[in-house]
């Protein structure tokens, strides 16, 4: 410090805050920290208050906010406080997205993937939830147009069910079924069987029988599998008994039997499991072994 003037060279403080002296003239060429004047050598000077500015600046750099942001804070354009919240936010998102990056490396790890797929996975986990949202959306518009029967609308709604967004800290379990979901949805056979099986619904109650019709396939039929007992023996007629009872029609016989051929497709079922996988619950317990077990038991009884 000029003991005359009172005022500080750069290299002055430089030795007073212990920053560099490239790093001074850096924030003061940046607007940041400006000289109060100049020596008559041309030398920049500083007052007092520049050393309480430095110590701002340097304290607001190392929480990672940009010389840009600073100027606003110090010329009073904003506050500190409306600054630092932008920045948290800024921080959350750097924070999930370094998170979803961790979970795709640890997928990666346990399978044996292409650069192609290895592409795909991390530009599906980078999508935004908005972006999920939207494939899901598409697919269920797609399958769901025209269709005003109200038991099909409800199926729709639950399909639409996605979390806003992944988990901040996503299991590569929850990554690769995300990853799984949208290559399924953006499938165009997939796409054509479940609007064959909305269509097929409309009108005659038959996804509202359908989910009646679960329990009890997965309850008798589930068991007749596990038992290893074959739908064409014998004994498989008294269990078809509990499930589809004797007196149905056989017109409503032949619906059934039709339906149970769509509904017993394992990737519409691989839908579900999915859903519920990215939003980190168990899924349920698969259905369509049991529905073919009962297909095959019609087909030979009825």
């Amino acid at each position: 410090m000029n003991d005359v003037t009172g005022l500080y060279t750069i290299g002055q403080l430089a030795r007073r805050t212990g920053l560099r002296a490239r790093t001074i003239r850096f924030w003061s060429d940046s607007g940041v920290v400006p000289p109060v004047q100049r020596s008559e050598g041309g030398y920049r000077l500083y007052d007092a208050e520049a050393v309480a500015r430095l110590d701002l600046v340097r304290t607001l750099r190392d929480l990672g906010l940009g010389l840009d942001a600073i100027q606003q804070v110090l010329e009073r354009r904003v506050t500190l406080s409306e600054v630092a919240d932008l920045h948290v936010k800024a921080l959350d998102a750097e924070i999930r997205i370094l998170k979803t990056r961790r979970s795709v490396l640890r997928l990666l790890t346990d399978r044996d993937s292409s650069t192609k797929e290895i592409a795909l996975i991390n530009a599906l986990a980078r999508l935004s939830a908005r972006e999920r949202r939207q494939i899901i959306d598409d697919f269920v518009d797609h399958v769901f147009a025209d269709v005003v029967d109200e038991d099909a609308a409800l199926v729709g709604g639950w399909m639409r069910d996605l979390p806003a967004d992944l988990p901040e800290d996503p299991t590569p379990e929850q990554v690769s079924a995300w990853v799984e979901l949208a290559e399924l949805v953006g499938d165009d056979g997939f796409r054509r069987t479940v609007r064959r099986m909305v269509l097929s619904g409309e009108g005659d109650n038959r996804l509202e029988y359908g989910l009646d019709l679960r329990p009890l396939a997965l309850e008798h039929a589930g068991a007749a599998l596990s038992r290893g007992l074959a739908p064409e023996a014998d004994e498989a007629s008294l269990i078809l008994r509990r499930i589809i009872p004797d007196d149905l029609p056989a017109p409503e016989i032949a619906a059934l039997i039709t339906w149970l051929e769509m509904v017993a497709e394992p990737r519409v079922e691989r839908y579900w499991q999915l859903l519920s996988l990215v939003k980190g619950q168990e899924p349920s317990p698969p259905a369509v072994p049991a529905f073919r077990w009962v297909l095959a038991a019609l087909r030979a009884h009825r």
